[in-house]
């Protein structure tokens, strides 16, 4: 394994984590005697095979229904002082309310310490507020920290790029969960704010929300050879040093392997990487079009102020890679949770498009330089991607 020093916690940290999203049995809380036998023998299976590649970070959340409770399981039977165990906690209006779900995180885990605590899920303005003003979550980790009970405190964020760099710059938090990744790269400039101000960055995701990796169309396998898409990926976010660790949301033991590839390649990711990152920018081009290309997000809107809340950029981002790449099992996968998901992936997709006439887009698409096509190509966005509602994994219940 590789390990990088992640920011200011001065941890040694492997270049992959251990997320503990997939594993669980139930994405509601269930007690002990609900859990199969064979269900905790396969997450008990992946924390050892995990262990043996020493990819030592543990990953979890409150949210992720038993997932703590089931590591809660294995954590005492491993040696606590090989193991860097974070978890995260959603950021509550009523700190005390906060520090209740932490208490149950804590016996759920079967700890009287974690190394890394994440507020899970600063998305919007109020989220930070809540965790950062005079008695709010942050007084209450501090507390903690003083307590010895939590090591860092980080934040994880599926937010717009400028309420992360926000938070970022309130430099209170140690390190820094969220998305970023080749067909994501939006979030740079809070990666470069987290490298200002020395913390650790978690990437999240990157094999699932980063393309749906694991079932990548043939197009993109073609386009990533001789390497996989998942290990192409990998080499492309690792190849920043400003990036410390990849979350690999693993299910079952096997479900390493083809990460491991990526390991003996990290000292040759000048030589791999560009005839790769070549292709795919000549093949988005041949079939975008080298001016959409270069400049199709450019002057968008929010998507609170387009009729019917549609996420345009979101949305054109779907369809240009669906068209470039293929990837239109992923592009239908996000586009249809677009609606139900809340904060965690805001506003609509296009369905309702149809309901709306153009000249109703021209005020908010005034300082686009494809106003006059953009209501085409979202029809031909949900022609393509539109289907039945999809909800968050979270939300999905059992």
């Amino acid at each position: 394994m590789r390990f990088r020093r992640f920011g200011r916690t001065e941890l040694q940290m492997p270049v992959f984590s251990c997320g503990g999203m997939r594993y669980q049995h139930s994405w509601n809380d269930r007690p002990l005697s609900d859990i199969p036998a064979d269900g905790q023998a396969n997450l008990e299976a992946t924390i050892r095979r995990s262990l043996e590649l020493d990819i030592v970070h543990i990953e979890t959340a409150r949210g992720y229904g038993t997932s703590e409770l089931q590591l809660g399981q294995v954590l005492p039977k491993l040696p606590r002082e090989r193991l860097i165990v974070q978890t995260k906690v959603g950021p509550r209006e009523d700190a005390a309310e906060f520090e209740s779900m932490l208490k149950q995180s804590f016996e759920n885990l079967s700890v009287d310490r974690v190394d890394l605590l994440g507020i899970h899920g600063i998305n919007l303005p109020e989220h930070l507020d809540t965790t950062m003003r005079p008695g709010g979550c942050m007084d209450v980790v501090r507390r903690w920290q003083k307590q010895g009970r939590i090591g860092h405190v980080g934040f994880s964020t599926h937010g717009p790029t400028d309420i992360i760099v926000k938070a970022i710059e309130t430099d209170a938090f140690d390190y820094v969960n969220l998305h970023w990744y080749y067909i994501f790269q939006k979030n740079w400039p809070a990666i470069e704010a987290a490298a200002r101000h020395d913390m650790g960055v978690f990437i999240i995701s990157p094999s699932n929300k980063g393309g749906m990796l694991y079932e990548a169309p043939q197009k993109l396998i073609d386009l990533c050879a001789p390497l996989s898409p998942m290990v192409f990926n990998n080499l492309f976010c690792l190849s920043h040093p400003q990036v410390h660790t990849l979350s690999l949301g693993t299910a079952k033991p096997s479900d390493f392997d083809e990460h491991l590839k990526t390991l003996d390649l990290l000292d040759r990711t000048s030589e791999i990487l560009p005839p790769i990152l070549d292709r795919l920018k000549a093949a988005a081009i041949d079939a975008l079009g080298e001016e959409w290309y270069d400049t199709w997000n450019q002057g968008l809107p929010h998507w609170q102020d387009v009729p019917g809340e549609i996420n345009v950029e979101t949305v054109l981002w779907l369809r240009n890679l669906a068209v470039a790449y293929d990837m239109t099992e992923y592009g239908k996968m996000r586009y249809n949770l677009l609606g139900s998901a809340g904060h965690w992936f805001p506003g609509n997709n296009a369905k309702k498009i149809a309901d709306f006439e153009a000249d109703r887009f021209a005020p908010v698409l005034k300082n686009s330089p494809y106003r006059d096509r953009i209501p085409a190509l979202l029809h031909d966005a949900n022609d393509r991607l539109g289907g039945e509602a999809v909800k968050r994994l979270s939300q999905s219940g059992d």
